[in-house]
């Protein structure tokens, strides 16, 4: 049975304090969550407060994004063996932000999905259509080409080694949600496209949703076969939010 699991994504946010408050306020309450694996990933610049604040508890740290190469002149990237050299578990990769934002193709966070798995280092592979693209009816298609860079570079077994995170991009930082059915429908496509080339690593991998997902909503998204658990966006900035989903994993 795969276990759910629960990824704050920090964003550009943060400070000295605020990472010692939140991580202060999230240890406090990790007494009640009883089944979800929970997993904060701050900027790269704070993970070694992260790491330090978070010892002695069942929190996971993950980094934001990672390199694609694993050394040598390629100025300001993190490359895996520093984050793993840190104590990071997990690297978000094709983050929508990173693909629209910053130009980041199919191709290049295949790339990256590799160079974490040669590190270490569990990847949080991020797929997922625009308003657009959901008003066309391509959804499956944009998630169906995301994936299958990955497996072309690596092969359908090392999505086993990684979690897939659905965001449907419209759905991200604008307060809209898609429906549990309409998640549900997503995820169930993804599970069952990887299970055509592999029954095994599908009934594995973990699949999050990660648009919206709030105190308000978690219960019933999580609720859904197919979703796995969440990546939190807002909701992981304040730790009693962040913990009423982990609660709900589950």
């Amino acid at each position: 049975m795969r276990q759910p699991m629960i990824a704050g994504n920090w964003k550009m946010n943060g400070s000295t304090a605020s990472v010692k408050e939140l991580i202060a306020g999230i240890k406090a309450g990790m007494a009640s969550v009883s089944k979800a694996a929970v997993v904060v990933c701050p900027p790269a610049i704070y993970i070694p407060q992260v790491m330090a604040d978070i010892t002695g508890s069942k929190i996971a740290c993950g980094s934001q994004n990672i390199a694609d190469q694993d050394k040598g002149a390629f100025t300001g990237e993190i490359a895996g063996s520093m984050l793993k050299d840190l104590g990071c578990q997990y690297a978000i990769i094709g983050h929508s932000e990173r693909r629209s934002l910053y130009g980041e193709s199919d191709e290049l966070i295949a790339k990256r999905f590799a160079a974490a798995r040669r590190a270490g280092i569990k990847p949080i592979f991020c797929i997922g259509e625009t308003l657009a693209e959901r008003e066309k009816g391509i959804t499956n298609d944009i998630c169906a080409r995301q994936i299958d860079a990955v497996i072309a570079l690596e092969g359908v077994a090392a999505l086993a080694d990684g979690v897939i995170a659905y965001e449907p991009v419209w759905a991200i930082g604008t307060g809209k949600t898609a429906s549990p059915q309409q998640a549900q429908e997503v995820h169930a496509f993804i599970r069952g496209k990887i299970a055509k080339l592999d029954k095994a690593v599908a009934e594995k991998v973990q699949i999050l949703y990660g648009g919206s997902m709030n105190a308000a909503n978690a219960t019933e998204l999580l609720a859904q076969p197919d979703i796995d658990g969440g990546l939190i966006g807002g909701a992981a900035l304040k730790a009693e939010d962040f913990l009423t989903i982990c609660r709900a994993a589950g």
